[in-house]
């Protein structure tokens, strides 16, 4: 392993996700903001608990209530005159519908004069949930959909029909007060009607599209499913405001001011990265190669959410299978390397954030009698780079903004 690549990309990760913290981005969207009556914090998703801490410190006295609804694990102490519930992710559970339950009789009965500050982040349409249709039948549909490969836009169009929240209908629910949104876009070009499947603002999406969906990927539905997929979510919503105030894009830009800080020239790719894990890594290792011998420091950008068609009994996530496909292409380069990781540090259900290959890590893969095309095949980029030490492991970072893959080229 080339240890002075491997440190050097791990910092630019570590860095890029330090610089677009969730508190950061709350206290900027909230600065010189007056609430006349009272004021109601409902905060969702992976980074809920650090949006709604720094909330909390920025209105003071200001605010009246609030309640967070996150991921296990992801509560990291009390907040003042704020509850705390952890749910399941990204397949919703009992938990996630009681703090649903906790955010929704918190925002019963509200006067015009009051002002709800919904805090959104990904993860959210799994953990925010009010289910239409029995929470069994809503795993089961969440979980055909993960494992048939659909993006998060298809995913979230068929799910804000099947919930009692998504697709504009808490802030429905919160009239007439006024609905402020503030948004860590964890969706490729930020479409506010997207994000954590839009609770508080007018749905895009159409039933016809819901419908489609369903069809184009073979899902199996009820016919109280079906039923809900042809009713129509709103598509006006007065008194309500959304700012995203972090996506990655945001992430790109940090991750390219700290290539720079170590002598790299940064080159964006996309911020808009979403085709199959494999390829994306085989794409990236082909750039590399390219530019190994031009005799200088680059790095290439990528940001995105690929995606992963699960077969086999392997453990992984779209991150580390990224970058195992890429240890192929970039076998026994001496100065390329890859580092993909997840913004939340949470990559499939592993306990990494991401993976990281060079040209020595397939010589190490058959050194420990390990095949890489087996395991590419069987998905098991966990154990695959386990074994030569290639897992990244940042832990939650409290943040959500998607993907990011840096590819660099050293000297």
């Amino acid at each position: 392993m080339n240890d002075t690549l491997r440190r050097e990309a791990e910092t630019i990760v570590r860095r890029a996700i330090a610089a677009v913290t969730p508190e950061r981005a709350v206290e900027t969207a909230l600065k010189g903001r007056s609430f006349p009556g009272r004021v109601y914090l409902a905060a969702v998703g992976k980074a809920a608990w650090k949006m709604a801490a720094a909330a909390a410190r920025t209105l003071g006295d200001k605010l009246t209530e609030g309640a967070v609804v996150t991921k296990y694990g992801h509560t990291e102490g009390a907040i003042p005159r704020v509850a705390c519930y952890e749910g399941g992710h990204p397949v919703p559970d009992e938990g996630g519908v009681a703090g649903t339950r906790a955010v929704l009789d918190l925002t019963r009965d509200l006067r015009m004069e009051d002002t709800v500050l919904f805090l959104l982040s990904g993860g959210g349409s799994a953990l925010f949930e009010k289910p239409l249709i029995p929470l069994a039948e809503l795993k089961d549909i969440t979980d055909q959909m993960l494992s048939a490969g659909s993006d998060i836009t298809e995913i979230n169009t068929v799910r804000k029909r099947l919930s009692g929240v998504k697709g504009g209908r808490f802030a429905a629910w919160c009239a007439p007060a006024r609905v402020i949104t503030i948004v860590l876009s964890d969706v490729l070009g930020d479409p506010v009607d997207m994000i954590a499947s839009g609770p508080a603002v007018p749905d895009l999406s159409t039933c016809g599209e819901a419908l489609e969906v369903v069809r184009r990927y073979g899902i199996r539905i009820s016919a109280q499913a079906e039923s809900c997929l042809r009713t129509e979510t709103p598509k006006d919503l007065p008194d309500t405001e959304t700012l995203v105030v972090g996506s990655v894009r945001e992430l790109c830009r940090a991750a390219a001011e700290e290539c720079r800080a170590l002598g790299y020239t940064p080159l964006l790719l996309t911020d808009r990265l979403c085709c199959e894990a494999k390829d994306a890594g085989s794409f990236l290792a082909g750039i590399l190669k390219t530019h190994a011998s031009d005799g200088r420091k680059t790095a290439f950008l990528a940001g995105g959410e690929t995606v992963v068609h699960l077969s086999g009994t392997g453990l992984g996530g779209r991150n580390q299978e990224m970058a195992l496909s890429a240890a192929r292409g970039i076998a026994g380069v001496k100065n390329a390397a890859i580092v993909c990781v997840g913004s939340d540090g949470t990559d499939g259900p592993t306990d990494a954030a991401g993976g990281y290959a060079d040209g020595d890590t397939l010589s190490a893969l058959e050194a420990k009698g390990m095949s890489w095309d087996a395991m590419l095949e069987n998905h098991d980029a966990y154990h695959a780079l386990k074994a030569v030490g290639g897992l990244i492991k940042t832990g939650p970072t409290g943040t959500n903004v998607n993907d990011i893959a840096v590819a660099l080229v050293g000297q």
